[in-house]
C-alpha cells in the first residue's frame, strides 16, 4: 500500500500443482504474480528441430499425452532415448554415459543439446544438459517436475504468461496476469557483490554475502521482514543453501522489476519461440 516492495522468508511450496493457483489467490483478482523458477523453461534448438517443435509454448500442454505420452518417463536404457522420450538415465548405474544421450539425439557434441543461454562463456558457467538426469548439476528431473506439476496445470488458466515466449516482460506485467520466468540464482551473485561468493554451502560465506543483500535492500527502500532479515544476517543456518538461493533469486527479480537490470534475452525468433532465456543473463 505504501508503494514499497516487501520481502519475506521462504516457505515450502506444498502441493506443486496448486502453487500458481495459491499465488494467484494471494495476489487478488487485479494483482500481478511474477514467479521465477530455477529449472529450464524451453528446449534446445537441435532437439526442437528433430522433434518438429516450432513453439515451446504450444507443445508444453501436450507433453504427457498422445504421441508424447512417455515424454516424462526417464529412459532406463540407451535404446529407449527418442524425441518422444528424451530424458536419460533413470538411475545411476555403471555404464550410463552422456555419449548415449548424444547418440539418442543424433548429435556428436553436447553443445547441440544446450540452449544458447546455457552454453556459458565470457565469465558465465556452462549449464548441464536439460535431458541429462545424473549429478549435482543435473536439471532433468527438476524440469520434469516443474513442467508436469506446475507449468502445465497453471497454463489451464487464461491469465498465465510465459516469458519470453509470450512477449517482452514489460508487456506481460499487467493487472490480473501471472507471469512465469526462468531464473538462475547463481547468475545473480555478481549483481550484488564485487567479490565472488566463496561457497554457497558455507554459512560464513552466505553470511558475508547477505550483508550485500541487506545493503542493497536499504538503498532501494525495500522492506525486509524481521525473520528474513535475521536469517540473512545469520547466513541461513537452518535453511541451508536452498533458502539462500531462493532469496538471492528473489532479490535478482526485484532488481529487474526496479529497472536496474535488463531481462537480457536476444531479440531472436529461436529464443522467443523455442529455447527461452534465463532472466537477466546477458548474451
Amino acid at each position: 500500500m505504501d508503494g514499497r516492495y516487501t520481502v519475506s522468508e521462504p516457505k515450502p511450496v506444498g502441493d506443486p500443482t496448486k502453487l500458481i493457483a495459491n499465488l494467484r489467490a494471494a495476489a487478488g483478482e487485479s494483482g500481478i504474480v511474477f514467479a521465477g523458477f530455477d529449472f529450464p523453461i524451453g528446449v534446445p534448438e537441435h532437439y526442437a528441430r528433430h522433434a518438429s517443435i516450432t513453439k515451446f509454448r504450444d507443445i508444453l500442454p501436450e507433453l504427457g499425452k498422445g504421441v508424447w505420452e512417455d515424454f516424462y518417463a526417464v529412459c532406463d536404457e540407451p535404446e529407449e532415448i527418442s524425441r518422444y522420450r528424451p530424458f536419460y538415465p533413470n538411475r545411476s548405474e555403471k555404464g550410463r554415459l552422456q555419449q548415449h544421450l548424444l547418440n539418442g539425439h543424433q548429435t556428436a557434441k553436447m553443445a547441440s543439446l544446450l540452449r544458447r543461454c546455457e552454453r556459458g562463456g565470457k565469465g558465465q558457467t556452462q549449464a548441464c544438459c536439460l535431458f541429462w538426469t545424473l549429478g549435482a548439476k543435473a536439471v532433468g528431473k527438476a524440469a520434469i517436475t516443474g513442467w508436469r506439476d506446475m507449468l502445465v496445470p497453471a497454463l489451464k488458466g487464461g491469465s498465465i504468461r510465459l516469458w519470453p515466449f509470450d512477449g517482452r516482460l514489460e508487456s506481460l506485467l499487467k493487472p490480473g496476469h501471472t507471469v512465469i520466468a526462468e531464473t538462475y540464482p547463481a547468475e545473480c551473485y555478481d549483481w550484488f557483490s564485487g567479490t565472488p561468493l566463496a561457497s554457497k554451502t558455507d554459512v560464513g560465506s552466505r553470511k558475508r554475502f547477505g550483508s550485500n543483500l541487506l545493503a542493497w535492500a536499504r538503498d532501494c527502500d525495500i522492506k525486509v521482514e524481521p525473520h528474513l532479515e535475521g536469517a540473512i544476517r545469520d547466513g541461513f543456518p537452518d535453511g541451508k543453501d536452498d533458502a539462500f538461493d531462493a532469496v538471492v533469486g528473489l532479490f535478482g527479480m526485484l532488481q529487474i522489476a526496479l529497472g536496474q537490470r535488463t531481462t537480457g534475452e536476444p531479440d531472436e525468433e529461436t529464443i522467443r519461440n523455442v529455447e527461452g532465456w534465463i532472466l537477466g543473463r546477458h548474451p
